[in-house]
């Protein structure tokens, strides 16, 4: 059946049962591997600034979203640190198995942005977790940072 043809009974409806073998590449994107550069050579955040919509975006963005002036040599450096906006629990491995102790995945407003990181939360319990939580960044050694979001362990309470 061809994608322009209608269908006219769900059981003509077909699925794909198993995996689908992908090969892809996946890329930052240039603002943000420029992002994730700073971080890797200074342990430094970055954003990109819109002078004229007084917007901050973090992870960078190459035009302004409300504007759309170029924004890619207007990085400016940004804080570490900042407060939890959302985070939910996650209580299961990728295979099913229960988790040991929950881990803790927040989404992170960074102090003086308009955007933030989607991390793990460390160094607290769950119970202890709530909205606008004061939190700041925990990276690799540099010598141990490779240029991605793994580059930051954790954010901690602050």
């Amino acid at each position: 059946m061809a994608l322009t043809e209608r269908i006219q009974k769900n059981i003509d409806v077909g699925y794909w049962t198993g995996e689908i073998p992908l090969q892809y590449i996946y890329t930052y994107g240039r603002a943000g591997e420029k992002f994730f550069r700073s971080i890797k050579d200074k342990g430094v955040f970055i954003g990109a600034r819109c002078d004229t919509c007084d917007i901050t975006y973090v992870p960078p963005h190459i035009y302004c979203e409300q504007c759309f002036e170029r924004l890619e040599d207007k990085y400016v450096e940004v804080s570490s640190a900042g407060e939890v906006y959302t985070y939910t629990f996650l209580l299961k491995n990728m295979d099913g198995s229960l988790k040991e102790k929950p881990a803790i995945l927040a989404v992170i407003n960074l102090e003086g942005t308009d955007g933030g990181v989607v991390h793990l939360l460390g160094e607290c319990d769950p119970q202890d977790v709530f909205f606008g939580m004061n939190v700041e960044a925990v990276l690799k050694p540099q010598d141990q940072r490779e240029g991605s979001i793994n580059d930051i362990l954790y954010f901690k309470p602050c």
